[in-house]
């Protein structure tokens, strides 16, 4: 029941806030209206999300300290974009009033590279939305016995409703209270988890592999996720457009700048969770169900009950910037673009909203078919690191970069991503995917700057 009325509360918060949003530009970057302090509450409650609490959970379970990097290069990755991406960008947003990643990639490389990067978009986001979903579903299934369907239908429900309202403005405001709930009932339930487990002393002497206590690396986890995560979250279009709604490049730099920093500091919180559920509860089915099953039966009820509502404020903040992100690029990379160019704002606002209920529908679908949490992110990390790392910051900071050199970038990486995953990759194996997708980028760029003739006239500025 407390779910269901914290459900309640977000949607109808969502729903008075955008009665206020009358405009695509009130709906795709809350007006450039948000200061240091919505920033980082809806980058950090964005960030927080199923990776961060169901999957990191999972891997810390299953993998140990390792699983830390699952967080921390997020945390790495925010950096950059706090202190060097973030208010480059900003600055050529505003005064091209760009509003979607799409709309800077056709500003400085053309129409190619947009839809490219549009359909790379649609696709990855939905299976990340679909993570979402797959964590919300596993926290109702262990709190009430829904099913894996009618879990994902009703997550699925909340997101749409609440974001459809207002877009990011709605998001922000939302996201606000979600991080209240996630901070505060994780910080609360960890010390009770923790003591119930026997503490350090029980928690030291687990040893179910023999990797379990490397940091750098243990099992299928550790600094190799830097390749994988780093580069998406200093790029990905659902955080580089909370970026844009940015009023200045000062708020820019202190809200993601804190954002950053409450990565590193939450990065440790759910491997202590993964391995306290080890102790308790050594032979779970799943990995992804250790952080629910934990704070249902390892703390007391009214603890629990707290915990869990703090992890699912975080699936549903994750997944309305998911959205949020698929929702903006449909209607501004493709229908505006591409379909209606004459669409004027209230229409293009109309759009927006009916597509935010196309899509969200259509993750619900995606859901039953993943495997897990981390199989779902996985994709999207790889694909969104490999195919726009490499052009945007080329673009931001080579003047002589073309828009062939981006396009041949994008399709480098997700190719040799591609390529690897299906024949195997040669080399170490800390050489994955990503990594080669990344060097494929690299080098397609490299090579374009040296056989492209450099544009007449470079629209980095």
């Amino acid at each position: 029941m407390m779910l269901l009325a914290y459900s309640a509360g977000i949607i109808g918060l969502g729903l008075w806030i955008g009665r206020k949003v009358r405009t695509a530009e009130g709906f795709f970057v809350a007006g450039r209206s948000l200061g240091p302090g919505l920033v980082f509450s809806t980058m950090l409650a964005a960030n927080i999300g199923a990776g961060s609490t169901v999957g990191a959970t999972g891997l810390g379970y299953r993998d140990g300290l390792s699983a830390w990097w699952w967080v921390g290069s997020a945390a790495i990755g925010s950096v950059a974009l706090a202190f060097w991406i973030g208010p480059a960008i900003h600055r050529i947003t505003v005064r091209h009033n760009l509003r979607t990643v799409g709309d800077y990639l056709e500003h400085r490389f053309g129409p190619t590279e947009r839809l490219l990067i549009g359909l790379l978009l649609w696709v990855g986001a939905l299976f990340i939305l679909s993570g979402q979903l797959i964590a919300l579903a596993w926290i109702l299934g262990v709190v009430a016995g829904v099913p894996k369907l009618w879990g994902c239908i009703i997550g699925g429900v909340v997101v749409t409703t609440y974001f459809a309202a207002g877009g990011l403005l709605t998001s922000a405001w939302v996201n606000m209270v979600q991080l209240a709930v996630k901070l505060v009932g994780l910080g609360i339930a960890l010390p009770f988890a923790w003591s119930a487990a026997g503490g350090w002393p029980a928690i030291e002497a687990l040893q179910p592999t023999e990797t379990y206590w490397g940091f750098t690396s243990g099992g299928a986890s550790g600094w190799v996720y830097l390749a994988m995560l780093a580069p998406a979250f200093v790029v990905s279009p659902g955080l580089l457009q909370k970026v844009y709604g940015a009023r200045d490049a000062s708020a820019v730099r202190w809200g993601v700048g804190l954002n950053a920093l409450g990565l590193f500091l939450y990065a440790i919180v759910p491997v202590g969770m993964g391995m306290i559920a080890r102790v308790r509860f050594p032979e779970l089915a799943s990995p992804e169900l250790a952080l629910p099953t934990l704070l249902l039966q390892g703390v007391p009820p009214a603890i629990g009950t707290l915990g869990l509502a703090a992890v699912f404020s975080a699936e549903i903040s994750a997944a309305d910037a998911v959205l949020f992100m698929l929702t903006t690029s449909v209607t501004r990379d493709l229908y505006s673009r591409f379909i209606d160019t004459s669409a004027d704002e209230r229409k293009q606002l109309l759009v927006a909203r009916v597509a935010a209920v196309g899509l969200g529908a259509a993750a619900v679908v995606l859901a039953m078919t993943a495997e897990s949490v981390i199989a779902a992110l996985s994709i999207f990390y790889t694909l969104m690191g490999v195919g726009l790392f490499v052009p945007i910051l080329a673009g931001l900071f080579i003047p002589r970069a073309s828009s062939a050199g981006a396009v041949a970038s994008t399709l480098c990486g997700v190719l040799g991503v591609l390529a690897v995953q299906t024949f195997g990759h040669p080399g170490p194996s800390w050489m994955t995917p990503a990594i080669w997708g990344l060097l494929a980028a690299v080098a397609a760029m490299a090579l374009s700057l040296v056989v492209v003739p450099p544009p007449a006239v470079a629209r980095t500025r």
